[in-house]
């Protein structure tokens, strides 16, 4: 079993300890997760299914041809929206992990305990990302591809757009270079800093600040775990976002496991 330990940065007075992370860190998070998804038997499966239907009304809603051009900022920027989202999973984990009753009823706890708040102000920072990354992705698409004769006249054509012309290409990338920035800053912000406010009376801003130095600490492991993170949500939704109904959960409780190999509690 890998041991997570003590980063030798010496952090500020104020500054709560972290730890550094090894692969085999995010390995036992990942196999801990599993087995708190076994132990609920299944019963959260519904609860995760919450998601994905959200995701599916909103690409839906947006499949309309005069936002065509958003369906896949859309689809990839939910990913922006998921720690939030987590939080109910984060709390059964920690019920669990202290003896407590941890059944589906607890999910939203999160909004009833005294670190509402902060729960809250975290949400609107993702949420500000979120909106940040669809104004982007919408002022590339302007830049680019709108400039292209009847490439929103149908699905067809805007797809025939996308992939045949140059200025198609151009949105493509620039989108994609634009989007890892956001994930990126998404990833650091929120890495850990959910999980603890849902853990201990902390600020929005403490944790958030944890969050960045665990990040900066252990770029290699935190990128690395950014990267499972969308490969099972990539794998998830494959079968018509039904997977997520799994991945979701187990994420949920691996991020816990994670932040509590990451963080001094």
């Amino acid at each position: 079993m890998a041991i997570a330990h003590p980063s030798h940065a010496t952090p500020a007075r104020e500054d709560i300890a972290i730890r550094t992370l090894g692969f085999d860190d995010l390995r036992i998070a990942l196999r801990q997760g599993w087995d708190d998804f076994l132990a609920k038997r299944g019963d959260l499966v519904f609860i995760g299914f919450i998601y994905p239907v959200i995701v599916l009304l909103a690409i839906l809603s947006a499949s309309r041809m005069s936002i065509m051009p958003l369906v896949f900022p859309l689809v990839a920027g939910s990913v922006l929206l998921g720690p939030a989202f987590a939080s109910g999973f984060y709390e059964l984990a920690r019920r669990r992990e202290d003896g407590l009753d941890s059944r589906w009823r607890h999910f939203l706890d999160v909004v009833r305990k005294p670190g509402t708040s902060a729960v809250f102000d975290l949400t609107c920072v993702t949420a500000m990302l979120f909106i940040g990354w669809m104004a982007m992705a919408w002022l590339i698409y302007h830049v680019t591809l709108e400039n292209v004769p009847g490439s929103t006249s149908s699905v067809g054509a805007f797809l025939s757009a996308t992939f045949n012309t140059s200025e198609g290409w151009q949105m493509i990338v620039l989108g994609n270079l634009v989007g890892f920035c956001f994930a990126v800053a998404t990833l650091a912000a929120s890495v850990v800093s959910f999980p603890m406010v849902v853990d201990k009376p902390v600020s929005w801003g403490v944790a958030l600040r944890t969050s960045f130095r665990v990040a900066w600490h252990n770029p290699v492991t935190v990128a690395a775990w950014g990267l499972i993170v969308v490969a099972m949500l990539f794998v998830g939704a494959l079968p018509a976002l039904v997977g997520l109904a799994v991945v979701l959960p187990v994420l949920g409780y691996a991020t816990w496991h994670l932040y509590t190999r990451a963080v001094v509690r």
